[in-house]
């Protein structure tokens, strides 16, 4: 008897990731300087230009203490946010960057590997409707500087109610662009074409075949048993 097991395909996705922990900060406005943003995108890790790509989740939170007299008028937050990528986008959000034909890939990408002269990374996180007042606006330069401060977050439609970039909290961010690593390479292995309802119906078939087999050779020796 013979059995087809699962076929398996390798999928490829690329990480943006960061912490406020790769960078030397400065508080310029309020004292917002814990962050964390992971954004994993559905394309495998290559050069390219990513202007809004095809993402498959975004997880990012950032919270500190805010001076008095914000927009919110809160004393401190801690914003967590969860979401796919349609959601993310949905929101009014949006991501991108280049990575250059001349990166090396196997160790990831740093900065340096961006292309631009300006701004070479955008995370902006803007959220329009949703009644909230700190999702993050991140930018990167080419030059080793950067920031994360509120974006132009629109807190409600009706009545209008929309607050600018930094009302609530701007950091400046600096680092080492060719050591600064924000994009690395994942690969996956999943089943490929249904071979996965295959494979897990071969392996209920192969137990139940091993119980059976056990079940017959205690019931040969129980009727041996018995003779004796």
């Amino acid at each position: 008897m013979s059995f087809v097991l699962a076929q398996t395909a390798n999928a490829q996705t690329m990480t943006f990731s960061t912490t406020n922990a790769d960078y030397q900060l400065t508080n310029l406005f309020s004292d917002v300087d814990v962050f964390d943003i992971a954004v994993v995108i559905n394309a495998p890790l290559a050069a390219g230009n990513y202007i809004n790509p095809d993402i498959v989740s975004v997880n990012y939170s950032v919270n500190g203490a805010l001076v008095p007299g914000t927009p919110s008028g809160f004393p401190a937050f801690a914003l967590q946010r969860s979401m796919t990528g349609d959601e993310f986008y949905a929101q009014g959000s949006s991501l991108s960057f280049q990575i250059s034909p001349n990166a090396v890939l196997t160790d990831g990408v740093q900065v340096a590997e961006l292309v631009g002269n300006g701004v070479v990374l955008t995370f902006n996180a803007k959220e329009i409707g949703n009644g909230r007042f700190h999702p993050a606006l991140l930018e990167l330069n080419a030059n080793g500087t950067g920031l994360i401060q509120n974006s132009d977050n629109i807190i409600s439609e009706s009545p209008f109610q929309q607050i600018d970039f930094g009302d609530e909290y701007i950091n400046e961010l600096m680092f080492d662009p060719g050591n600064t690593t924000v994009i690395t390479g994942v690969t996956i292995s999943i089943p490929r074409g249904g071979g996965g309802a295959v494979f897990w119906i071969n392996v209920a078939f192969l137990v139940l075949l091993v119980l059976a087999f056990s079940m017959n050779g205690r019931r040969s020796t129980t009727h041996v048993t018995g003779l004796d």
